[in-house]
């Protein structure tokens, strides 16, 4: 996992050898998408794809932390941590610092380069990575033990309310919790959570970015939420349910004609978003790979046609792959309006997939997606150097 030239940069940068490495997972979220809000189930796994930190513990009262393709060290001082949420660069670290220090944590100084491999806007949470491994990071300088749950939590916090950025737990709790070859099937609500073997057999999960610029487009996302709060609203006069999620799809049938318009159409993504939730697990757990391709595929027309996430690139993405004869099912991940797509390409064809996929793709955007064949791997690695 360590790279000769990460050592380098470190020793080059801070004029010592690197002594630790701290690593956290990006993630995917294998189906599931827009439900966690609605009281579903998400069904995320820990990638390959990772925020690596090489850390050399110094003591004293100065974090100085350095960035793969950045100039330039930023450093921060462990007894004014409340003072930098405006960095741009270095405020998910300081947030994470500055929570665990309000917890009686003795934040130690000490020197890290951060080599993130997760792509950052993709929607593969870049963020989470980076928080959860400067969260393990500063509980190991301080030789404290520590819960993952708990760093997950932690890491969330500092994104929220220090860095301003309204994220649910899902990418924190698969970065800390992650395990190889397993999704984690969890309840956002109350954090139980149930790990399920997520094995390929000759498929492999190759993720795509659509490298269109991503941004959480704040108004959609609130008019998104509240037009399935609405819907809720409206099926309680007729069911007794407290969330979108506890309403089957039987019982949907029988009520939708209370709601109209996009209301209705949102409500129906919900409903059987869910469901497919329910239903990828109880593929995987048979070994029913085909089953869960076109569950993802499912997916993908449900958030196109019914709740309207997707858009031209992530369509013309998941299209090309769909057309694919090695490939079981394709899907947008996240929250849409950009970032990837996930599909289950056979091992022997991802090369061809990446070509043709790549090449129709910039032939009809007009420019290139990038792509990662991945793998599912621990949420969090410790090694000494």
């Amino acid at each position: 996992m360590k790279t000769v030239e990460a050592m380098k940069q470190f020793e080059n940068i801070f004029g010592a050898k690197a002594e630790d490495l701290f690593t956290a997972a990006g993630r995917i979220n294998v189906i599931g998408e827009h439900v966690d809000y609605c009281g579903g189930k998400v069904f995320p796994a820990a990638l390959n794809l990772r925020c690596n930190v090489y850390g050399k513990k110094r003591g004293g009262n100065k974090i100085r932390m350095a960035f793969r393709g950045i100039d330039g060290i930023v450093e921060i001082e462990t007894d004014k941590l409340d003072t930098y949420k405006y960095l741009k660069i270095g405020n998910y670290q300081a947030g994470v610092a500055y929570y665990l220090q309000e917890e009686g944590i003795d934040i130690v100084g000490c020197d890290l380069y951060y080599d993130c491999t997760v792509p950052f806007g993709s929607g593969l949470s870049s963020s989470a990575a980076i928080e959860v491994a400067t969260a393990v990071t500063l509980c190991e300088y301080a030789g404290v033990p520590y819960d993952k749950v708990h760093l997950a939590l932690i890491s969330q916090k500092a994104e929220n309310k220090y860095a301003g950025v309204n994220c649910g737990i899902m990418d924190q709790f698969a970065s800390a919790m992650g395990k190889k070859d397993h999704a984690v099937l969890l309840d956002c609500a109350t954090l139980q959570y149930e790990y399920v073997p997520l094995q390929l057999g000759d498929y492999c999960l190759v993720v795509a970015n659509c490298n269109k610029p991503h941004n959480l487009v704040e108004s959609k996302y609130n008019v998104r939420r509240q037009e399935v709060e609405t819907a809720l609203k409206t099926l309680q006069t007729a069911l007794n349910v407290t969330c979108l999620a506890e309403v089957t799809p039987k019982q949907f049938n029988e009520v939708k004609y209370l709601l109209s318009g996009v209301v209705e159409k949102r409500a129906e993504h919900v409903v059987m978003e869910c469901d497919r939730v329910n239903q990828a697990v109880k593929a995987l757990k048979k070994g029913d790979i085909v089953e869960l391709g076109r569950l993802l595929n499912e997916s993908h027309y449900s958030l196109r046609d019914l709740y309207e996430v997707t858009g031209k690139e992530l369509d013309t993405l998941s299209a090309l792959a769909r057309k694919e004869a090695d490939c079981l099912g394709s899907r947008m991940i996240g929250a849409g309006f950009g970032g990837c797509t996930i599909s289950i390409v056979k091992k022997t064809a991802v090369e061809g997939f990446i070509r043709r996929v790549g090449k129709a793709y910039q032939d009809s955007i007009g420019y290139k997606a990038s792509f990662y064949e991945t793998s599912i791997e621990d949420g969090i690695t410790v090694e000494k150097l």
